[in-house]
């Protein structure tokens, strides 16, 4: 039931949660979950393909269930996430970069300050 209130979320709120988040969101209404079962079940669904891990904040680990190919930008001002569709980088198709490597994994990340926060200055 946990595993299946965490995938949940995730496919509800894509916001890139971290795993704290997932726990703080989910554990007024789940009491007996514990954060070491968000950590593990996150890890497990990252390991079987399921979410995507970003690294892209230095301070969390954050998750996607959005497994396809896209960019990520987070904003240096609000800390938001955002989706950014992608298939190419700097010109070079994703089968140009391989050269003959097996790409497990393939990360996008842009950090700046977001049209949202730009917008309220």
């Amino acid at each position: 039931m946990q595993r299946i209130a965490i995938m949940e979320y995730l496919m509800e709120y894509r916001t890139h949660p971290s795993a704290d988040e997932v726990y703080m969101a989910l554990s007024p209404s789940m009491p007996t979950l514990s954060k070491t079962t968000v950590y593990n079940t996150l890890k497990l669904f990252a390991e079987q393909g399921a979410v995507s891990m970003l690294t892209i904040d230095e301070r969390n680990i954050n998750f996607d269930v959005d497994t396809s190919v896209h960019a990520h930008f987070l904003c240096k001002r609000c800390g938001r996430i955002y989706d950014i569709a992608e298939t190419e980088l700097s010109g070079r198709t994703r089968e140009d970069v391989k050269e003959g490597h097996q790409v497990m994994e393939t990360h996008y990340y842009y950090k700046g300050i977001c049209r949202n926060c730009l917008s309220e200055q």
